[in-house]
């Protein structure tokens, strides 16, 4: 059951990151893994893992904004 929280991508992109995955499965373990197992790991970091790396992001981006409107405050006369 997808989390409605969960990152969403295209189908475009969703295609790209599960050959990206059966990949890394070859090179990385010798292991050959199908379409449908690499599409189950890549839901499970969509759904569990990437919302923390998403989240992360958005609190960098907000300390910058914060730090950069604190410089532009700082040039009043």
């Amino acid at each position: 059951m997808k989390n409605e929280n969960s990152i969403k991508v295209t189908k475009e992109r969703r295609d790209e990151m599960v050959s990206e995955i059966k990949n890394y499965f070859s090179k990385e373990r010798k292991e050959e893994i199908g379409d449908l197992a690499a599409g189950l790991i890549l839901e499970f970091i969509l759904e569990k893992i990437a919302p923390e790396f998403y989240n992360q992001g958005v609190y960098d981006s907000h300390k910058y904004m914060e730090d950069a409107v604190e410089d532009l405050l700082s040039i009043q006369k």
